[in-house]
C-alpha cells in the first residue's frame, strides 16, 4: 500500500490518543478521509450537517470528558463555517484540534480563483487558535500534528490549527519511521513557585477578617477542584463561581455560591483570591469587583496577559490552579472565616431573589429535579437559560456547560451532541430557544444518527426574546425581532425523533425525567410567552442599566 500524506495524517491522530473525529468530508480532504476509512476501527468519525457542528461537538466533547477534541473541514467555507465553534472553544478554554484543508500549495495566495479559495486563511484560523501551522512539505505532516498535541496541552487550553494543502495530502512518502507522540509528561515541566510570592499571598489571606475565593474556568484543571476545596475548608472561606466556574464545588457544599451570593460576601470581604479567571466585567473593560480602601486582590492565572490590567493585584502567581492552590493552602492557618450558619444565610438571601423571577426559576428548579447529579447541562441564551446561570444548582465539574464569553447564541445544540459523545453514555441536557434552536435544527439528523443522548429543550416564544426585551425597555418600540418557526412537532417526527409539547414547568419536570430511559434523542417544546428579566441578577455586579425590585438587606450586614 503506497503511503500518503493522508495516511501520515490518520497515523499521527491515533498516534496522540484521537478516538473520535468531527468532521464533513470534500475533496480536499479525500486522501485523509480514505485513510479513515482504512483505520475505521481506531477512530470513529461524527459526520454532522454544517460545519459549524464540526468545531461545537469537538468543543463540547473535551468539555464532557476532558480529553481533546477534534474536527477536520475542507478550506475556505468549511474553514469560515466552522469558525463560530472555533471562536467558542477559544472563549471557553477548550482543548480543540482543528484540522482544514487548503488548496493546492502552489496557488496559496496567488489569488488565482481555486476552488474554496480565501485570502489569508492562515491569518484567519491563527486568530482563532492559540497556535497554528501551514505545513509546508508532505513530510512535515506528521511532525506538525505531533507538535499541535505539544502546544494544546501546554500552557492555557485553547485550541490549536493545522492547515495541509490537499496536495500532500495525496502525494506518495516514504514509509515513515516508528515514532512517538510526546505527551504533557514529556513537556518541560511547569516552573517552581517562588516562596516570597507564595509568602506574600498567604500572609494577606492569614490576616484577612473575611477572605473569599472567586474562581473561573482555569479550575478545571487536573486536580484543580480538590485543591480548591481543601483550600477553603482550610480557613471556612466562601467560594464564588462565575458561570465558567460552575460545578467546581458542589452547590451542596456550603461555601459553595453562586455570583449573586457573591454579591453578599465580596461587600464584606477585605482580601480576595481569584483563580482561574480573567475577572472582566462581561460588557467594559473593568474588573468583575472594583477595587477599594482595605480590599487587597491576589490573582492566581496560567495567563500571564490575565493578571496584567485593568486588573491590579497586590500578589499575581503565574501558575495552574491545582499546583498554586495546593501550596498556598500549606502556608494557611486553620480556621472558620465564614461561620456555615452565615454562609447559609447568604446562599438563602440569593435563593429568595432568584425565586422571586417567575416562571424561569419553576422552570429551572424542574430541570434540576429531573436531572441526575451527573447529567451534563447544556445552558444556552435564552430566557431560561439567562437565569438559570445562577439559578441551576451544579453538583460536580464537567456537568454544566456555557456559552463562555463569546456568548455566541445558537451554540448550545451541537455542542450538546459533542457533550454526547463524550460523556460516554449520559444523559445531555441541552435547553435553547427558538431564535437559538434555528442555528443548527438540521443536526437533530446528527443527534438521530448516531443515537446520542441528549434531551433538547426549545423554549419558544415566536421572537428572539432577549433582543427584543431589550428594544421595549431602551427604545418603547421592536423590530426584527419576530420569528417564523416550523411546527416543531412535524420537525421533529420529520427527523424520526420522539417529540412532546408542554407549557408548564412541573410537565416539563415530568417530559424531562421521562427521556431519561430513551437510548437516543428527545426534544421537548416548551411554549412561553413574555417573560421578566433577570439581569438586575446575573453576575457580580449588574450590567449597566439592568434594574430590578430592590435586594433584600445583605444578610452579613447583621453578622
Amino acid at each position: 500500500m503506497t503511503n500518503t500524506g493522508g495516511q501520515a495524517l490518520v497515523a499521527g491522530l491515533i498516534r496522540n490518543g484521537v478516538s473520535d473525529l468531527f468532521m464533513i468530508p470534500g475533496i480536499q480532504l479525500d486522501w485523509a478521509v480514505d485513510a479513515l476509512r482504512q483505520h475505521s476501527g481506531e477512530i470513529k468519525l461524527y459526520v454532522p450537517r454544517h460545519e459549524q457542528a464540526t468545531t461545537y461537538m469537538a468543543d463540547g466533547y473535551y468539555r464532557a470528558c476532558g480529553q481533546v477534541g477534534a474536527a477536520m473541514v475542507v478550506p475556505g467555507p468549511g474553514a469560515l463555517n466552522a469558525g463560530a465553534g472555533l471562536a467558542t472553544a477559544y472563549a471557553s478554554n477548550s482543548k480543540v484540534l482543528f484540522v482544514t484543508g487548503q488548496i493546492h500549495s502552489a496557488g496559496v495566495g496567488k489569488g488565482l480563483g481555486l476552488l474554496h479559495e480565501i485570502k489569508d486563511q492562515t491569518g484567519f484560523v491563527g486568530g482563532l487558535t492559540k497556535w497554528n501551522t501551514f505545513v509546508n512539505a508532505p513530510q512535515q505532516i506528521g511532525d506538525a500534528v505531533d507538535e499541535a498535541f505539544a502546544q494544546v496541552h501546554a500552557g492555557r487550553p485553547r485550541p490549536v490549527g493545522i492547515e495541509i494543502p490537499h496536495d500532500y495530502l495525496s502525494a506518495s512518502l516514504d514509509k515513515p519511521a516508528a515514532r512517538q507522540a510526546r505527551h504533557a509528561s514529556s513537556m518541560d515541566a511547569a516552573p517552581a513557585l517562588d516562596d516570597a510570592v507564595l509568602a506574600r499571598a498567604a500572609a494577606i489571606l492569614n490576616a484577612a477578617r473575611l477572605p473569599v475565593i472567586y474562581v473561573g474556568g482555569g479550575i478545571f484543571q487536573p486536580g484543580g477542584c480538590a485543591a480548591l476545596q481543601e483550600l477553603a475548608e482550610r480557613i471556612g472561606a466562601p467560594v464564588v463561581m462565575s458561570d465558567n466556574g460552575r460545578g467546581a464545588l458542589s452547590d451542596r457544599h456550603p461555601l459553595a455560591m453562586n455570583a449573586l451570593a457573591g454579591r453578599a460576601v465580596f461587600q464584606h470581604a477585605d482580601a480576595v483570591l481569584v483563580v482561574g479567571s480573567r475577572f472582566i466585567d462581561a460588557l467594559t473593560p473593568t474588573p468583575s469587583w472594583p477595587a477599594k480602601a482595605g480590599l487587597r486582590f491576589i490573582h492566581i492565572n496560567i495567563d500571564a496577559a490575565d493578571l496584567a490590567p485593568p486588573r491590579a493585584p497586590d500578589v499575581a502567581i503565574v501558575a495552574d490552579a491545582a499546583s498554586a492552590l495546593a501550596q498556598l493552602a500549606e502556608r494557611l492557618s486553620p480556621r472558620v472565616a465564614l461561620a456555615e450558619r452565615d454562609a447559609l444565610r447568604v446562599k438563602a438571601w440569593a435563593q429568595a431573589q432568584v425565586d422571586a423571577v417567575m416562571p424561569q426559576s419553576a422552570y429551572v428548579a424542574e430541570l434540576r429535579a429531573a436531572m441526575p447529579d451527573d447529567a451534563i447541562f447544556v445552558n444556552e441564551l435564552t430566557q431560561i437559560g439567562y437565569l438559570a446561570r445562577i439559578a441551576l444548582p451544579v453538583y460536580g465539574p464537567g456537568t454544566y456547560i456555557g456559552p463562555g464569553y463569546q456568548g455566541t447564541l445558537g451554540y448550545g445544540f451541537p455542542v450538546a451532541l459533542g457533550a454526547a459523545v463524550g460523556g460516554r453514555g449520559r444523559r445531555v441536557v441541552s435547553i435553547t430557544g427558538d431564535g437559538g434552536f434555528g442555528w443548527n435544527l438540521q443536526e437533530l439528523a446528527t443527534a438521530q444518527r448516531y443515537g446520542l443522548p441528549v434531551t433538547l429543550v426549545v423554549f419558544n416564544d415566536g421572537h428572539y426574546g432577549n433582543v427584543r426585551a431589550i428594544q421595549k425597555r431602551e427604545f418603547g418600540a421592536e423590530v426584527a425581532v419576530e420569528l417564523a418557526n416550523p411546527d416543531f412537532a412535524l420537525l421533529a417526527r420529520a427527523f424520526g425523533v420522539p417529540f412532546e409539547q408542554v407549557d408548564t414547568p412541573q410537565a416539563l419536570g415530568a417530559a424531562v425525567k421521562a427521556t431519561l430511559a430513551a437510548r437516543g434523542p428527545a426534544m421537548i417544546e416548551v411554549r412561553i410567552g413574555v417573560v421578566p428579566s433577570p439581569w438586575h441578577l446575573l453576575r457580580l455586579q449588574p450590567m449597566k442599566g439592568m434594574t430590578g425590585p430592590a435586594a433584600p438587606a445583605n444578610p452579613l450586614d447583621e453578622a
